[in-house]
Order: structure tokens, then C-alpha cells, then sequence
């Protein structure tokens, strides 16, 4: 956020700023759903729904995991929720105490470990690399638990700032080593959809009790519209719906009339998908010509992370030096992996194609 309010703060002094740093969709949301949102404006009235969500949203979801997956999720364990960030408190409020010790990876998507401690819980990082495709596995997970338990495990495939993918047989065996430790499983979906490698399965594929979350944000490009879900064990249903009704009575009623819509817009999504794979072709071809010699798998999302130690050891410097002498906006590496990422940018890949060749064209010439 603070390299957004710069890049921000160069525009509207007139500079032209590749934004590589946002982790949202450059397309608008699909027709279907701007559709069904004006149908709904014209309806004019808009109120509390249930607390988990509508009905109908929910049942819509259900057959999504059943045509998408194979997997039957019943309705009674589905909660709308206000995007994911949503999801994420109601798991971490419903599913521990304070005190806990939750399990997550670095580098891992910072908001993680920042609500988990304003919750009073425990933030456990565990260091992935190369050796295990950057995927957390039994072993370390184990290790963490034997030098202190923990009461739970957070995974995201594909990850942020990686995209790098947990493959199924990795998935299958973090899943068993929770059931076996006792462990409460939260796996965070969102970027599910948005994978040009490998094989997609979700954590219900292995772990029936796991906590999933998604969101229309990312694959349906409603970032603004705050809508997602979670799936979660029934024994969690009750205890997750009076949370919820505490704290925001209900997602928008606007955006779950919308996301219903959403699910009838693959043709229009895969088109969105189809410029990312072809931005992603380029970053990957492109970067290491330019000095950027370890990039991490990027099997889905949209990001690549790379690593800057043939420029610097300080990435946040060399973010501010890059938007400031080339006109590009990344992310650096520390809010990731606070031990590591000094020695890492990530680039996303989410806008204008042509923003991607402007972006690489420019670092040629700067790094020259």
C-alpha cells in the first residue's frame, strides 16, 4: 500500500506508472454480472440477508463444487462472507483461543500473520524453498509441532506472492499430517481458477474437517464488490453464523445477487485468464534475460516473484529506486517473508498486456 499511495502520488503529477504492485484484476467485472447487479438496482430495495448468506447463493456454490470438483458441499456447510478477509477472522475467531499457534508459510501473504496476532493468536512461520517447490510438507510441519504444539495450519495453493501451486500429492500429504496432529486445516482457495500449471484440487479432495476459503475477487474480477465463502465442518456453522451476525450482520446484498451471476461467466473469465497467460509467457521469458535469475514456479495467480540478488540485498530500496528512475510499481519482498524477502520483488501480472511490454522494456533500459 505505501509503493500504491507513491505511485499514486507520481500520477497525479503527471508521470506514466506500470502498476505491477496491485493484486487485483485489471479487467472489469463480467457482463453477467453488471447485469444481474442493474437488475437488482432497478428491484430498489436492498436488505439484511441471512447471516451465512443468501440461499440461492449458496446453493450455487454447492453445484460449483460439484461440477468444478466432483465434491459434494452441501449448502448447510457454505457462509457467504465479505471477501475473504472476512473468512479468514471468522476461521481463526471460530476455529481457536488466544494463545494458539497457527502454522503458516514464508513468504505467505502478510494479512495472514497480521490478523492472526491482532487476534491474539500466534503466527508460526515455517521457511519453504526450493527443496520442497516452496510447499509446506509433513516434516516441517511436524518439527514446528514437536518444538512447541500448535493448534492449527494455514496453506494457500496457489500461494501469494509465489503463484506457485501445491501439487495433489503434496495437498494429500499436509492434509493427513493435520488430521494426524490434531491439527485444525485452513486452506485458502482464492486464486483457484487462475492456474496454467498442474493439476487443481482442493484440500476437501483429502480433508473433509479442512476450512476452505474462496472469494469472487480474484478468477471473477470482483475485487470492489467484497463477496466470498468458506466451506467449513458443520460443528463450525453455528459458532461461525453468530460471529458473523456480530460483527457485520451480512455480506452486501448487491454483491451475492451479483455472485451468483458470476458463475455463468466462464467464457468471459477464461478470456480474462487467456491475457494473463500470455503476460505470464512474457515476464517469464523476459525477466531472467534481464538479470532476474531465480524466479519461483508460477503455476497460477498472477504473480511471478523473483529474486533481486544480482542488483542488491535490499529489495524495498531498489522497489523505490525502480518506481522512481523507470516508472514501475512492485512489491517488495519483506511483507512476504520477513527473514528473506530483502532479496525479493513481485511482479504482478495482472493489467494490460501491452502495460507488461512497456514495463520490460523499460527495465532493459534501466538496468542497462
Amino acid at each position: 500500500m505505501d509503493v500504491l499511495d507513491e505511485a499514486r502520488r507520481r500520477e497525479a503529477a503527471g508521470e506514466k506508472i506500470i502498476h505491477m504492485e496491485l493484486g487485483q484484476p485489471g479487467a472489469r467485472a463480467p457482463s453477467t454480472v453488471i447485469n444481474a447487479a442493474q437488475e437488482a438496482l432497478a428491484g430498489g430495495y436492498f436488505g439484511y440477508t441471512e447471516a451465512r448468506g443468501r440461499a440461492a447463493l449458496r446453493d450455487r456454490i454447492s453445484r460449483h463444487y460439484r461440477e468444478a470438483y466432483g465434491l459434494e458441499v452441501p449448502e448447510s456447510r457454505i457462509i457467504v462472507t465479505t471477501g475473504s478477509s472476512a473468512g479468514f477472522n471468522l476461521a481463526f475467531l471460530g476455529a481457536f483461543d488466544p494463545g494458539d499457534r497457527i502454522a503458516l508459510t514464508a513468504p505467505g501473504y502478510p494479512a495472514y500473520r497480521n490478523i492472526l496476532e491482532a487476534l491474539g493468536l500466534e503466527p508460526v512461520e515455517i521457511a519453504v524453498g526450493p527443496e520442497t517447490r516452496w510447499a509446506l510438507e509433513p516434516e516441517l510441519l511436524e518439527r514446528a509441532h514437536a518444538e512447541k504444539p500448535l493448534k492449527g495450519v494455514l496453506i494457500a495453493s496457489p500461494g501469494n506472492p509465489t503463484g506457485t501451486m501445491m501439487r495433489p500429492a503434496a495437498l494429500k500429504a499436509i492434509c493427513e499430517a493435520s488430521r494426524d496432529l490434531g491439527l485444525t486445516l485452513i486452506s485458502d482457495e482464492i486464486y483457484h481458477g487462475l492456474v496454467y500449471e498442474g493439476e487443481t484440487a482442493s484440500a476437501l479432495h483429502y480433508c473433509d474437517e479442512a476450512v476452505v476459503i474462496n472469494s469472487f475477487s480474484k478468477y471473477y474480477c470482483m475485487t470492489g464488490w467484497r463477496v466470498g465463502w468458506m466451506i467449513v465442518p458443520q460443528a463450525l456453522v453455528r459458532p461461525l453464523e453468530r460471529i458473523a451476525q456480530s460483527l457485520y450482520i451480512c455480506p452486501p446484498d448487491i454483491s451475492q445477487r451479483a455472485g451468483i451471476a458470476a458463475f455463468d461467466a466462464t467464457e468471459e473469465l477464461e478470456q480474462v485468464k487467456a491475457g494473463y497467460a500470455k503476460s505470464r509467457a512474457l515476464l517469464l521469458d523476459r525477466l531472467p534475460k534481464l538479470g532476474f535469475d531465480e524466479l519461483l514456479p508460477v503455476d497460477g495467480a498472477f504473480y511471478v516473484y523473483a529474486g533481486v540478488r544480482s542488483f542488491t540485498n535490499d529489495s524495498v530500496d531498489f522497489a523505490r529506486r525502480m518506481l522512481a528512475e523507470a516508472g514501475i510499481a512492485t512489491t517488495p519482498g519483506p511483507d512476504f517473508d520477513r527473514a528473506r524477502g530483502n532479496r525479493y520483488l513481485r511482479f504482478s501480472f495482472a493489467g494490460d498486456y501491452q502495460d507488461m511490454v512497456t514495463a520490460t522494456d523499460r527495465l532493459a533500459a534501466w538496468l542497462r
